[in-house]
C-alpha cells in the first residue's frame, strides 16, 4: 500500500505530515511512500531530501490523493480534498470531529476511514502517538519565546556595573503539557516563575521543575485528571471567585502571564479578565495559548498581537507550532509512523484496523461507512498522578530543639549499652582466657577504634566521601604491609607486595574516577 502527503492548503501552515526520516521508517513497515512537491519546504525538507529517502514525489495534489490508499495530514481535510476521498481510503489527521460534524458526515458518506490524531487516547501505551501532547509542548516553549520578543527586558536578574536589573515575574495558568513546556523554559532562562492548577496532583511536578505552585485556601478538590482524560474538570463557581480573586492578588506582581487552559471540544474558560490586564505594569505581556477557542483572556484576539490601553501586550497567535515548522513536523511525523506501526503489525505494508484495540478503535471517528464517534471509554484508564503529600507542619524554635534532645538521649542510651555489654564480654572473655590472647585482643580492639577514627575524620574535598573512606582503608593497608614486608618470611614479603600494589590501585583509581565524575560536570 501507499501511504502520501499532500501540501497544506491552509494559509500559514508550514508543517508537513511526513519527513524524509519518518519515510525511511514507514519503508519498513513495507509502505511506499509519496509527497506532494514543495509540501515540506516551509517546514525546511526539500523535494530532494524526500528523494533521497526514496519518496515518490507527486506533482499535484489530485493525483496524490488518487494514487495513494492512505493521506496523512496535519490539519483536518478542506471541503476540497474531503470531495477526494474514496471508499476504503484511510485518513489519517487532525480531525476534531466534535466541532466538525458536517465533515464527519461527508467523510461517512464517502466510505473513507478517518482516524484523528486529536483523539487518540490519553493512556500510557498511547504516548507515542500522542499528537496533542507533541504540538502542546512546542506551543508552550514557543510562548515563552513570544513573550521574550515581546517583552523587551531579561528574563534573570543581573547586577551589572550599570545597574541592578531584577528578574522577571512569569504566572503559568494550566500546568498541562503546555504549561510544564512553558515552566521549563521560563525557569531556564532565569525567570521567577508561578504556575496554578486546579488540580491538586500537578503541586510536586510543578515545583520539581523550579517553579512556586500557586495554592488556593479553598476546600474543592478538582476532579482526578485520570477521569477526564488527563485534563483538568470545569470547577464550580465558587472555586472560579477564589481562583479570580487570587489571579486580581497576583496581576500587579507578574510581568508575564502565559494562559494554557483549553479542553479540546470546549469553548476556552475566561481566566485573565480586563481588570487584570488593567492591574498589570506597562511592558507587561499575555501569551494565551487558548486564543483559537476564544482565549483565557477577555482581550485577546485571534491571530493578532493587540496592545492594551495601559500598555500590556497580548499574544493571540493560533499557529504556535506552525512557527516551529521543522520541530514540530518532526514530532508529528514520529507521531503518525507509531499509529501506522500500530496499524501495520506484520510489517507487510497492509493496514490491518483492529476496531478492539483501544488506541486504534479510540482514534477512529468513521469506518467502514459508519460514524464512531464518540468511542467507548478505553479499557485501560489513564494512570492517576498520585496527591501530593501534605506539607509536613513547621516546627516552632522550642520543639526542634527539644527533639534534638530527645535524639541526643536516645544515641547516648544506646551508646552506653553497647559499651556495657561489650565491657562484659571482654570481661567473660578475660576470666577463662590465656593472658596472651588478651594481650593481642586488646591491641586489636584498640587497633579498631584507632582505625575507625581515622578513616572516618579523612577529608573528602578532593574525592566523594565514599572514595575517601575506601582511599583512607587502602592506605592504612599499605602502612601495615611496609611494616611486615621487612620480614624474614618469603610468605609474608610476598603477601605484603601484594597488598601494597592492589591497595595502590585502588588509591590511584579513585583519583581517576573521581577526575572523571568531576569532568562530567564541566562544560566543555
Amino acid at each position: 500500500m501507499k501511504i502520501g502527503v499532500p501540501k497544506e492548503i491552509i494559509a500559514g501552515e508550514a508543517r508537513v505530515a511526513m519527513t524524509p526520516e519518518s519515510a525511511l521508517q514507514l519503508q519498513k513497515l513495507g509502505y511506499d511512500c509519496a509527497i506532494e512537491t514543495g509540501a515540506g519546504a516551509a517546514a525546511g525538507f526539500s523535494d530532494e531530501a524526500y528523494q533521497e529517502a526514496g519518496v515518490e514525489v507527486i506533482k499535484t495534489a489530485a493525483a496524490l490523493w488518487k494514487a495513494c490508499d492512505i493521506v496523512a495530514k496535519v490539519r483536518g481535510p478542506e471541503p476540497v480534498e474531503a470531495k477526494r476521498l474514496r471508499k476504503g481510503q484511510t485518513l489519517i489527521s487532525f480531525f476534531w470531529p466534535a466541532q466538525n460534524a458536517d465533515l464527519l458526515e461527508q467523510c461517512k458518506a464517502k466510505g473513507a476511514n478517518v482516524i484523528a490524531m486529536d483523539m487518540v487516547p490519553r493512556i500510557s501505551r498511547a504516548q507515542k502517538m500522542d499528537a496533542l501532547s507533541s504540538m502542546a509542548n512546542i506551543a508552550g516553549y514557543r510562548a515563552v519565546i513570544e513573550a521574550g520578543n515581546n517583552f523587551g527586558r531579561f528574563f534573570t536578574g543581573q547586577v551589572t556595573a550599570a545597574g541592578k536589573v531584577p528578574p522577571a515575574k512569569v504566572l503559568i495558568v494550566g500546568a498541562g503539557v503546555a504549561g510544564l513546556a512553558a515552566i521549563g523554559t521560563a525557569t531556564s532562562l532565569g525567570a521567577i516563575t508561578y504556575a496554578f492548577d486546579v488540580r491538586p496532583e500537578v503541586a510536586e511536578q510543578i515545583e520539581s521543575m523550579g517553579a512556586e505552585f500557586v495554592y488556593l485556601d479553598f476546600e474543592e478538590q478538582a476532579q482526578d485528571g485520570a477521569a477526564t482524560g488527563g485534563y483538568a474538570a470545569p470547577s464550580s463557581p465558587e472555586f472560579r471567585e477564589k481562583q479570580l480573586e487570587k489571579f486580581r492578588e497576583l496581576a500587579p506582581e507578574m510581568d508575564i502571564v502565559i494562559t494554557t487552559a483549553l479542553i479540546p471540544g470546549r469553548d476556552a474558560p475566561k481566566l485573565w479578565l480586563k481588570d487584570m490586564v488593567e492591574a498589570m505594569k506597562p511592558g507587561s505581556v499575555v501569551v494565551d495559548l487558548a486564543a483559537e477557542k476564544g482565549g483565557n483572556c477577555d482581550l485577546t484576539v485571534a491571530d493578532e498581537k493587540v496592545v492594551s490601553d495601559n500598555g500590556v501586550t497580548i499574544v493571540g497567535y493560533t499557529d504556535f507550532p506552525s512557527r516551529m515548522a521543522a520541530q514540530s513536523s518532526t514530532l508529528y511525523s514520529n507521531n503518525i509512523r507509531h499509529m501506522m506501526t500500530d496499524l501495520t503489525p506484520e510489517k507487510d505494508g497492509q493496514v490491518v484496523h483492529n476496531m478492539e484495540d483501544d488506541v486504534i478503535r479510540g482514534a477512529t471517528v468513521t469506518y467502514e461507512g459508519e460514524i464512531t464517534f464518540p468511542p467507548p471509554p478505553p479499557k485501560v484508564k489513564a494512570i492517576a498522578a498520585q496527591k501530593p503529600k501534605e506539607k509536613a507542619k513547621e516546627l516552632t524554635p522550642a520543639e526542634i530543639r527539644a527533639q534534638e534532645v530527645a535524639a541526643f538521649k536516645a544515641q547516648t542510651k544506646n551508646q552506653v549499652t553497647l559499651l556495657t555489654i561489650g565491657a562484659v564480654l571482654l570481661l567473660g572473655a578475660g576470666l577463662v582466657a590465656p593472658a596472651s590472647f588478651m594481650q593481642h585482643f586488646i591491641v586489636f580492639v584498640l587497633s579498631c577504634f584507632v582505625g575507625f577514627q581515622v578513616i572516618w575524620n579523612v577529608s573528602h574535598s578532593l574525592h566523594t566521601p565514599l572514595m575517601a573512606v575506601t582511599n583512607a582503608i587502602s592506605s592504612i593497608i599499605i602502612l601495615g604491609a611496609l611494616l611486615q614486608i621487612g620480614s624474614g618470611s618469603w610468605l609474608v614479603i610476598v603477601l605484603g607486595g601484594l597488598s601494597v600494589f592492589m591497595a595502590g590501585i585502588n588509591i590511584f583509581g579513585g583519583f581517576l574516577v573521581t577526575r572523571r565524575m568531576l569532568a562530567m560536570f564541566q562544560k566543555s
